[in-house]
């Protein structure tokens, strides 16, 4: 065992290294120059679109089997949970308030990344043998770059399919059973069970029923963690100033030691914030796009307008409420990590239930999280092994929950983190290839043209 985790670790450091910080960016950057900062741009139309997306439009309502509102709250679910309390706090600790400045650029790049996977993974989808809408990277790979890339596609599926256990299940399900240990007392087998039957209800229901919960519970979730965090910053007002000089003065400049915090330097500012907002946002990881090709839209720009929303509400709102509420406590030179810091934040303005409204987000936060993966991991072992094999997945899925609840998973954090970044760069390969085709379709859209998925393109790939 010492000697995988050892290799595990190797592996770990090369893939997570500055090559792959460089990877992400550059390919987000890339595609935001060339949409000339279109995500950024039509921010409010996105909104809109969000808004009315609601219910499918009328005549799309056989072209997916989620409304767009649901693919991006499908989306979000797996996207919003243990990143936005635990990560923003770990980036604090390891790179400095500095950290969560780089987390806001990797978002605003990553905008242009989330909106090019779903254009993409609309216009490459495709209808399996149950009739249900199929995409992601593992398909606009296939159908995109042609047959000749198709074992790229079913590399990025075997990854996606193993690391839907570790980031999306085992890990959720630990956080949560520490959680409710430290502040209940629960014990962490029962923890276990209660989630594994509470998700087992809804995983079992396939898209349809994740999506309906996941419309219901992500809204809800978001806006009370928010409404919570902006009422830590109401108490300590006086002390927002002198956060986000923090936040802009240390992401350029060395921190120095203080209390128990360490110090950091830049260059871990900009590793830590890049890799934490990654993590927390998921932008180039690829999994976003199984949920939003979905959508019951005929336009895969549209589609791509709604995705990069993902994106802002998780990163820049979500995640700047925990990195500011942490930063306007005394709390963040204390030495203390992870959803701890962010529980000990909350409870200095909000005695005595700050940490309880930490411990349910994570909860809730966590459980929405195994929902979305479980659905991301079931269509990537659908396209190495068919319809026929999702049954198989989902139980072998909901029993996982357990095991992740009362096991030591030291491992399956460092396996989960190499099996994810794993999945980016199949992915990022494929976007930086098919992005005369975003560009192409994004530019036919806002002229005014038809745009359907499937459509003959003047780009042959």
């Amino acid at each position: 065992m010492e000697t995988l985790n050892a290799i595990f670790s190797a592996i770990n450091d090369v893939v997570w290294g500055p090559l792959m910080l460089v990877l992400l960016l550059g390919v987000g950057v890339y595609l935001q120059l060339g949409l000339k900062l279109l995500p950024i741009r039509k921010l409010g139309a996105g909104f809109r679109l969000l808004w009315k997306g609601r219910q499918a439009e009328k005549g799309d309502e056989n072209e997916g089997e989620i409304s767009p509102f649901n693919a991006l709250m499908t989306s979000l679910s797996a996207t919003v949970g243990t990143g936005n309390i635990a990560g923003v706090a770990t980036a604090i600790f390891l790179g400095g308030p500095g950290a969560v400045f780089w987390m806001w650029i990797t978002a605003l790049v990553g905008m242009a990344t989330k909106f090019a996977e779903a254009v993409l993974a609309v216009r490459y989808r495709e209808v399996d043998a149950a009739g249900d809408h199929v995409g992601g990277p593992m398909y606009y790979i296939r159908n995109g770059l042609g047959k000749k890339w198709a074992w790229l596609g079913a590399l990025f599926a075997f990854f996606g399919a193993v690391a839907a256990f570790g980031i999306g299940n085992t890990v959720q399900s630990n956080s949560v059973a520490d959680g409710l240990s430290e502040s209940l007392g629960m014990p962490h087998w029962l923890t276990g069970v209660i989630i594994m039957l509470l998700a087992g209800a809804v995983i079992l229901g396939g898209i349809k029923r994740i999506a309906k919960v996941a419309g219901k519970l992500v809204p809800f979730m978001a806006i009370a963690y928010i409404v919570c965090g902006l009422l830590v910053l109401f108490i300590n007002i006086d002390q927002v100033g002198a956060a986000l000089g923090l936040i802009f003065g240390h992401a350029f400049t060395p921190v120095s030691a203080a209390g128990g915090f360490a110090g950091a330097a830049v260059a871990k500012a900009i590793q830590y914030g890049v890799a934490r907002g990654v993590f927390s946002n998921e932008a180039g990881l690829g999994s976003a796009p199984i949920a939003h090709a979905a959508a019951q839209t005929k336009n895969p720009v549209r589609q791509g307008l709604v995705a990069m929303l993902g994106t802002f509400i998780d990163t820049i709102i979500v995640c700047s409420v925990t990195a500011l509420a942490i930063l306007t406590s005394a709390e963040w030179t204390s030495g203390e990590t992870g959803a701890a810091l962010t529980a000990m934040a909350f409870n200095g303005a909000l005695p005595g239930i700050g940490q309880y409204v930490v411990s349910f987000a994570l909860a809730v936060f966590a459980f929405t999280t195994i929902l979305g993966w479980a659905f991301y991991g079931e269509k990537c072992f659908e396209y190495l092994f068919g319809v026929a094999s999702i049954k198989v997945y989902r139980v072998v899925y909901i029993l996982a929950i357990l095991v992740g609840a009362v096991a030591p998973l030291d491992f399956v954090w460092l396996m989960a983190s190499v099996f994810n970044a794993m999945m980016a760069i199949p992915n990022l390969i494929a976007l930086a290839l098919l992005s005369p085709v975003v560009f192409k379709l994004t530019r036919d859209h806002f002229e005014g043209k038809t745009v359907l998925p499937g459509e003959d393109l003047n780009d042959k790939h």
